[in-house]
């Protein structure tokens, strides 16, 4: 049985389409079909019912594909045990983070990446926690960090930290700092024009969710998914935003913003995600304990 195969075949029942596997693999559909293809003649079973919805696996399809997914696991444990043989785990780890975490950590993630797993590459990304959730059903990811991840059957969730998302706008024109202003109550917040990100953004859900609860709700006075985007349209005086304290100071001019709790206070939580599909290798493991290493020496 032809590893390629099964990984092809593995990927375009996961994903349940042939183009959806083409653009994950990176390759050319005819091909991946006639890979996939060449693999029903020599098990002598049809393994996909094919239509204009996609792809299926039948009876023998659904048994392939779970011992498929143990077979490629095993392939790559394989490659990481002879990896250990030369001293160093191998592999490739493809990495999700959200855009203010990825400003803070990109940097010293990869540095230390790449001094404790020099035979391994990484791939990180950045993404809104709804879309990184799917890109690690895909397999597009193997780890993500998410906010307020809510629990699934494909994913596994380990906590990372909490963050506290702050009010914050434009610093006025002459102001010095000042002492730690006071909380700024959540009905007062909801009553100002907010820049936020459009549903179904994490970070949006928990502040109506938030809202709601002192049977509120915000008053979006722009949708805007980007944290740079977000920032310069509260210096420019277009609304305030709810942000963390990381995503403002390592924005290009933190000084130009002005923070202020709010009460009660609007904490999220950062996460963890791995696929429960896909079992982790150990490169994978060692990156997850890098992830923890870097948040706790940044202070995060």
């Amino acid at each position: 049985m032809d590893l390629k195969q099964l990984e092809y075949f593995v990927r375009v029942a996961e994903l349940g389409s042939f183009t959806k596997a083409a653009l994950a693999l990176d390759v050319a559909q005819p091909a991946l079909s006639r890979q996939v293809r060449l693999l029903e003649v020599e098990l002598r079973q049809n393994l996909l019912i094919r239509n204009g919805r996609g792809a299926t696996p039948t009876d023998a399809g659904k048994l392939l594909l779970e011992h498929g997914r143990g077979i490629l696991h095993q392939v790559e444990r394989a490659r990481e045990e002879l990896g250990r043989v030369r001293g160093a785990l191998a592999g490739r780890v493809a990495i999700g983070l959200p855009p203010s975490l990825a400003r803070v950590m990109t940097v010293p993630l990869t540095r230390a990446f790449r001094a404790q797993l020099p035979e391994a590459s990484l791939s990180i990304s950045e993404g809104l926690s709804a879309t990184m959730q799917e890109w690690l059903h895909t397999g597009r990811l193997d780890i993500a960090v998410l906010y307020n991840a809510a629990p699934a059957p494909d994913i596994e969730i380990t906590p990372l930290m909490e963050e506290e998302l702050l009010l914050v706008q434009p610093r006025p024109p002459g102001l010095a700092e000042e002492p730690p202003p006071p909380p700024v109550p959540l009905a007062e917040v909801a009553a100002l024009p907010l820049v936020i990100p459009s549903r179904p953004n994490a970070l949006r859900m928990h502040v109506e969710a938030e809202m709601a609860a002192i049977g509120l709700r915000p008053t979006v006075a722009l949708e805007i998914d980007g944290v740079s985007a977000i920032l310069d349209l509260v210096a420019d005086g277009a609304g305030a935003a709810l942000l963390s304290r990381q995503a403002v100071i390592s924005s290009i001019r933190p000084s130009a913003y002005r923070m202020r709790p709010t009460e009660p206070r609007l904490r999220t939580r950062v996460s963890l995600a791995t696929s429960s599909q896909r079992p982790a290798t150990l490169t994978q493991r060692a990156t997850l304990d890098l992830i923890t290493q870097v948040r706790a020496e940044l202070g995060l």
